[in-house]
């Protein structure tokens, strides 16, 4: 009984987390349509999420792609497929991997970074403040990186498509000697637009749930520094977690 009654308060308290961030997320989508529009604001998130990720993104990418043709090359050399080596990393990586783990690392970076700074002004009460001046903290604070997570996840996604192709046509023509007509010939020809537009939207919705559960965790956070640092860690796992149970739906639904 014990153990029935440990699983119904988990689920309660899933749902009523859950509820609560519907809730965030209404208020924020009505908040960014109202005027006024803290344009700068807007621009400065997209600056700390989307141009500071950049450089682990880069790296992320780029030897992501050559694992991927690495293993790919390998694999298919059993079948004489080996031409086919630029299409199966340019696939793998618009569809899946660019966007999973371009999120992921936003996740762990600027996620992480708005849940402290959030989860601080909190525990400082500075949001109180806000609310005392009449203004909304949810047009101030979490509209901007709402924003600016819809904005920046995609653009970083595109970068990583990119450099994670050309990492993979390193690999396969300056490793393994293979053509590079050949290797781009196979890319432009099986690749198609959809498989780019669909990543780049479950990007656009990756960097949606990033923004919104990490400044739900340090808007809501209590207890002091114990607790900002609880909400950076749950922060980051939610996040996470959201990213790798969604694009198994997101793809279900995109590619099926």
């Amino acid at each position: 009984m014990k153990f029935i009654e440990l699983i119904g308060r988990y689920i309660i308290r899933f749902t009523g987390e859950l509820g609560n961030v519907l809730i965030l997320l209404w208020y924020t989508v009505k908040q960014t349509l109202v005027p006024p529009y803290e344009i700068k604001s807007v621009l400065k998130q997209i600056i700390e999420i989307g141009i500071k990720s950049l450089p682990v993104v880069l790296i992320t990418a780029v030897f992501t792609g050559m694992v991927m043709a690495l293993q790919t090359y390998t694999g298919f050399k059993r079948f004489n497929a080996e031409s086919m080596v630029g299409f199966a990393v340019a696939l793998s990586i618009t569809r899946e991997l660019g966007p999973v783990l371009t999120g992921i690392i936003v996740a762990g970076r600027a996620g992480a970074a708005m849940a402290a700074e959030l989860g601080t002004m909190r525990v400082t009460e500075q949001i109180d403040a806000l609310e005392t001046l009449a203004t909304s903290p949810v047009k101030y604070l979490i509209v901007p990186r709402f924003i600016a997570g819809l904005a920046a996840l995609p653009a970083l996604a595109v970068v990583t498509d990119i450099v994670g192709i050309m990492g993979g046509y390193t690999v396969t023509v300056g490793f393994f000697g293979a053509s590079s007509a050949t290797y781009w010939k196979k890319t432009w020809d099986f690749i198609e637009l959809e498989d780019i537009y669909f990543g780049l939207v479950k990007a656009g919705f990756f960097g949606a749930c990033i923004a919104l559960i990490s400044c739900y965790k340090g808007f809501y956070s209590e207890g002091g520094a114990e607790g900002v640092g609880k909400a950076t860690t749950g922060a980051v796992v939610i996040s996470s977690m959201t990213i790798l149970i969604s694009d198994y739906f997101l793809s279900a639904w995109m590619f099926r």
